[in-house]
């Protein structure tokens, strides 16, 4: 079922919160699926930024926005997402999404870590503009273990609550460490 797949949620979620023809940001682009998600609600008039560490990840969004016809929309940059606020500045961007884990298809040696996730998520929540919103899509277990998972929800339940609200949400009756989709609003 499409509806109970974790990117098509949060792209439900993102569509009916964001605003649209604006600029956002794929913080791990990965295959660019939410590269084009993006891309479709940037318009012509606003702007993508989508960030990989992988030229496999860049070559692949590459290739689908090609595709889509809307390639001239988006930025592909390689770097990682802790260095986002090197190509973006402080209350700029409307919405900001995490996909944490490894390339799909991709070496899974190569994957997100605590050590820069929780860094990338502060400094997006300062490029992020008041009114905006970040989704975060975890995936934990397996080979990526649980540490980042646990180190990016201590650090989302110490948010200010009158700065931010999270949202937290889980498959409840799905086993083996299903992904977990949470969402932060910028007040």
């Amino acid at each position: 079922m499409k509806q109970s797949q974790i990117t098509f949620w949060c792209h439900e979620v993102i569509r009916s919160q964001a605003v649209r023809e604006g600029f956002y940001i794929d913080a791990t682009m990965g295959k660019g699926n939410d590269t084009l998600f993006l891309c479709e609600l940037a318009g012509e008039k606003g702007h993508v930024l989508a960030m990989d560490i992988q030229e496999e990840a860049i070559c692949a969004t590459r290739e689908l926005l090609e595709m889509h016809h809307c390639l001239e929309t988006a930025e592909l940059v390689k770097d990682g997402h802790e260095h986002m606020d090197r190509y973006a500045s402080d209350d700029s961007a409307d919405v900001i999404c995490f996909n944490f884990g490894y390339l799909p298809g991709g070496d899974h040696q190569i994957a997100t870590k605590a050590r820069t996730s929780v860094p990338a998520i502060k400094k997006g929540l300062e490029i992020l503009k008041k009114g905006g919103m970040m989704s975060l899509c975890i995936y934990s277990g397996g080979d990526t273990g649980y540490e980042e998972k646990e180190a990016i929800l201590r650090f989302l339940k110490e948010l200010p609550s009158r700065e931010y609200t999270v949202i937290a949400n889980e498959y409840y009756n799905r086993r083996n460490d299903p992904p977990m989709p949470v969402f932060v609003f910028k007040g």
